[in-house]
């Protein structure tokens, strides 16, 4: 499958712009992840090809990452915060909450392909705690009633959920 002519262009530039082609490689796996929805293997391959590196070094590198997915994830990524401070602050576990409402495990995807729920160390907003990130937004003081406020906000959202390609 071709990728478009502007995400191809983006990429090269991602890549002339680095004094050595392997510092853009998180940003390209980045880039091509929005693309598909998730860093395939063709998106790997294809990675691997612009920057001059094996198909291994990309796969280390996108395991160490959490926020890079090997894997079909929802149209809506949840990181919970899973640290001390975040229990400190709320009783019950936020993330077996979030597991318990959607029906997921830990890591897994809702059958409607609309959520995917992670446990994260840390996702740096403990003032906040608990706290939850949704592809990028944060969202503070969780309480189980300000989660399915915020759930039922995202499902009733027009936009079209992101499909693997």
């Amino acid at each position: 499958m071709a990728l478009p002519d502007a995400l191809v262009a983006d990429l090269k530039r991602m890549i002339a712009q680095a004094e050595h082609p392997r510092e853009a490689a998180v940003d390209v796996m980045y880039a091509l992840q929005h693309h598909y929805g998730y860093l395939c293997d063709e998106a790997v391959h294809y990675a691997s090809k612009l920057l001059g590196m094996t198909t291994l070094e990309l796969e280390s590198l996108a395991t160490f990452y959490d926020y890079l997915y090997r894997r079909p994830v929802g149209h809506y990524v949840i990181h919970v915060c899973d640290s001390v401070v975040c229990w400190m602050f709320h009783q019950d576990s936020i993330f077996d909450y979030l597991c318990r409402t959607l029906g997921v495990p830990p890591g897994g995807t809702t059958e409607d392909g609309m959520f995917t729920v992670l446990p994260s160390a840390c996702i740096g907003n403990c003032h906040n705690a608990p706290t939850m990130l949704i592809n990028g937004r944060f969202y503070n003081k969780l309480t189980p009633e300000r989660i399915d406020a915020v759930l039922r906000e995202l499902r009733e959202t027009t936009e079209e959920p992101v499909r693997c390609k």
